[in-house]
């Protein structure tokens, strides 16, 4: 890691309340887009998923179509095999021979019977299938027409901001590295932990912004000194004098203004 130039605590303090101010700016464009990279995504793995499940039912299907046309093969076989064997009956000398041709007259009967219900059956799939298919295809065309409209928001927002969020992800970047890695750290330990994101707050009204714990006098002064890095006893943030942070916002709004 390159060593960061050495500043003094005003510089610190100003170069990490800079960091603060495009890290908010970020997180508030971030809140902006919201879940709704999220949502694209989830939409995505759903369209994907009945359009599998979609062309499966369709596969499934022609397969059934096949079965019941086998099936009807089988029973026009069945069918010659009767007319066979009842014509054999009719060329027989004894009874045995007779009842044996009888016995496969039957089988081929019953193979028909069997086969006409497996159609039946096959078909009453058919129909069961085709109107899963078109439920399936309806929730398919809402699911798709929503992730275009989707898709179409989140492109939106992502070419008003795009620019501007690579530039402050980039200003970032360059702060961070003006500040010594301890007081980075701790930093990035106090956003991750505030829901705000704020680590860095001014004293507003003998407060720190955002609370409503007064700051002590004489630390009011020794933060306006900006001597030293003080950070609010109640809330961990660290703590900037008013003056300093007015001076520190209308730099930053210089630096974002050609954005």
């Amino acid at each position: 890691m390159a060593t960061t130039k050495e500043l003094n605590v005003e510089d610190k303090l100003r170069a990490i309340y800079d960091l603060q101010i495009i890290d908010t700016r970020i997180d508030e464009i971030r809140n902006v887009r919201g879940e709704l990279p999220l949502e694209v995504e989830d939409l995505e793995d759903e369209v994907t998923g009945l359009s599998t499940r979609l062309d499966k039912l369709k596969s499934d299907l022609v397969t059934i179509e096949e079965q019941i046309k086998t099936k009807k093969n089988n029973i026009d076989d069945h069918q010659a095999a009767i007319k066979k064997y009842t014509a054999q009956q009719k060329e027989v000398r004894n009874n045995r021979e007779f009842n044996s041709l009888t016995k496969e007259v039957e089988f081929q009967e019953l193979e028909i019977q069997l086969a006409e219900k497996q159609i039946k059956e096959l078909k009453a799939s058919i129909d069961h299938k085709k109107e899963v298919i078109s439920n399936s295809k309806e929730k398919l065309d809402q699911k798709s027409t929503h992730l275009k409209h989707k898709k179409a928001e989140l492109s939106d927002i992502m070419a008003e901001t795009q620019k501007e969020e690579a530039f402050l992800t980039e200003k970032s970047a360059e702060y961070e590295a003006l500040i010594e890695e301890r007081l980075l750290a701790a930093y990035k330990r106090i956003r991750s932990s505030v829901r705000n994101g704020l680590a860095v707050v001014s004293i507003e009204r003998g407060a720190s912004a955002g609370s409503f714990f007064t700051i002590p006098p004489q630390t009011q002064v020794e933060i306006a000194a900006r001597k030293k890095i003080i950070t609010d006893e109640h809330s961990g943030r660290i703590l900037v004098d008013a003056s300093l942070a007015e001076e520190e916002r209308e730099k930053m709004q210089k630096l974002f203004a050609h954005l």
